[in-house]
């Protein structure tokens, strides 16, 4: 059983890292916001618990309505004069925070692991992400650009917890990039102090960030309806967006929201079991709380015993536990597919969810037990979930229509294509999905009937964030899509009458990109 924290790694140790680091941003007992170019002890300091194991963080500090319109605005003066800066200035300053960053890679990822949960492979790589990310487009600035012009007013970013770093402050420096001031509202879920270091950093090189907290609710009318937001960047749940997707539509507002949707994955009259098999365990990074996840299989019934032999092997390999508890200070990062889930209550709830599903009639399929050597002894694991596979999700569950968001797989059985076609578009529009046939002309002929932005064939799709373009169809997006030049058009002008690709309310169809 493992004993101990790998020597140097507990959240205190985090801390006192941060205090040294950037004083600036941080004080002993809280975190600071942001704006008009200064850190701010403002706001209501919540308390907060990490996922790892319960104990005290740092929280957020949540900000009132006023104060949050009195940011706004000074990053409108912010806006107004960055954007008259000049593009090598403006790269040179971006180049120099890829560089702090880099220099400061090991505690962003350390914070990652305790403020979300991510096993260390996975913070370092959503902060490498977000570095070498940034890089290609500082290296490719000037050809997106050409004579594209900044927006009328800052950029304002709502975005989930889950990837602060490769999502969060990938767009927030590829804004500032283009020539925008950039707002950002810290997740209330988690990431404040790694999103308050890279700010801190970033402030540092002259860039234009101003980090608010706060509810979503409070926050809004000065985050999205403010008349001095020139756009809306949104990533998370689609009760949160189609209000803001109101919002911005209402008020003409350029705008990019992305929003959850129930990626699937079928199989259809397919034979090469060894690749699932091979490709599983992978499927279950961070415990399946990313937005290209997987949790849904839609299987041919004649083929349902092959895919189980193919699965099941692959899913009972996976190992959970604590992301930093060792046998020996000494030893390396534990090697693990995933940790805990965001907080308490969404195990709590993706547990419940199970057993009503269960209740219903779901076919428990596959439930695993913890392993003790992987956790420290008599730790909190309240926001541990293990992994779960259900066959047939009653109608009546959230797992038959939504995406769970945790390491919860529902698979459904089909006898035709129709019924194929039908299961897979279950969530009305996804972001990505998958079809596994051994036949060129079936995927050719059903691929283009998947309601899902991009349609791997016989392997995962990815988000995408360079050359490849990213959005998503129904309700999982509304607005620009991103990637490569397109995020940098989304967040420019171009000529009169520029009509961006993406889904917009007036469009009935995705138009030709």
């Amino acid at each position: 059983m493992v004993t101990t924290l790998k020597s140097g790694t507990s959240w205190d140790d985090a801390w006192q890292r941060c205090l040294t680091v950037a004083p600036e941003a941080f004080r002993e007992d809280r975190v600071l916001n942001l704006w008009n170019g200064t850190w701010h002890a403002d706001g209501r300091a919540l308390p907060a618990t990490s996922p790892v194991d319960g104990s005290p963080i740092a929280g957020p500090p949540r900000l009132d309505a006023d104060t949050a319109h009195g940011a706004v605005r000074a990053a409108l003066d912010q806006h107004r004069a960055w954007r008259h800066i000049a593009l090598p200035e403006r790269r040179a300053r971006v180049a120099a925070t890829l560089d702090a960053l880099t220099q400061h890679r090991e505690l962003l990822a350390l914070l990652l692991v305790w403020e979300i949960g991510k096993p260390w492979r996975l913070a370092t790589a959503d902060v490498d992400r977000a570095i070498d990310g940034v890089r290609w487009y500082v290296d490719n600035i000037d050809d997106m650009l050409g004579d594209r012009a900044p927006l009328d007013g800052p950029v304002s970013n709502i975005a989930s917890w889950n990837y602060p770093m490769s999502v969060l402050v990938h767009a927030m420096l590829v804004q500032a990039l283009a020539g925008n001031a950039v707002i950002a509202k810290t997740p209330t879920d988690g990431g404040v102090a790694c999103l308050t270091l890279a700010s801190a950093l970033a402030a540092r090189e002259g860039l234009p960030f101003t980090l608010v907290s706060g509810s979503g609710g409070e926050l809004s009318q000065a985050l999205v309806r403010a008349p001095e937001i020139g756009c809306v960047s949104f990533v998370g749940g689609r009760d949160t967006g189609a209000a803001v997707a109101t919002a911005v539509a209402d008020l003409g507002k350029r705008h990019i929201l992305e929003q959850e949707g129930l990626n699937t994955w079928g199989f259809w009259n397919f034979s090469d079991w060894d690749k699932l098999t091979a490709t599983v365990p992978k499927l279950f990074d961070y415990g399946k709380q990313r937005c290209t996840a997987y949790p849904r299989f839609v299987v041919q019934r004649d083929s349902f015993d092959a895919f189980l032999d193919a699965y099941l092997p692959a899913v009972r390999s996976l190992r959970i536990g604590h992301p930093l508890a060792v046998d020996d200070p000494q030893d390396p990062y534990p090697q693990l597919d995933f940790g805990p889930l965001i907080n308490a209550a969404k195990a709590k709830e993706l547990t419940d969810q199970v057993s009503e599903a269960i209740g219903r009639g779901a076919v428990p399929l596959h439930r695993s037990a913890p392993d003790p050597d992987r956790f420290l002894p008599g730790q909190d694991t309240s926001a541990y979930v293990h992994p779960v596979t259900l066959l047939g999700p009653p109608a009546s569950s959230p797992l038959h229509h939504a995406e769970p968001f945790g390491p919860v797989d529902t698979i459904v059985l089909v006898d035709t294509e129709a019924e194929l076609l039908a299961a897979m578009n279950a969530s009305n529009g996804a972001l990505v999905a998958s079809l596994s046939t051994d036949d060129e002309a079936t995927f050719a002929r059903l691929a283009p009937q998947i309601r899902a932005f991009k349609v791997g064939q016989g392997g995962p799709r990815s988000r995408g964030d360079r050359e490849e373009l990213f959005g998503g169809f129904g309700a999982s997006w509304r607005g620009a899509f991103v990637g490569g030049e397109l995020l940098v058009r989304a967040v420019t002008q171009g000529p009169a009458g520029e009509r961006l690709p993406g889904n917009f309310p007036a469009y009935t169809t995705t138009p030709e990109v």
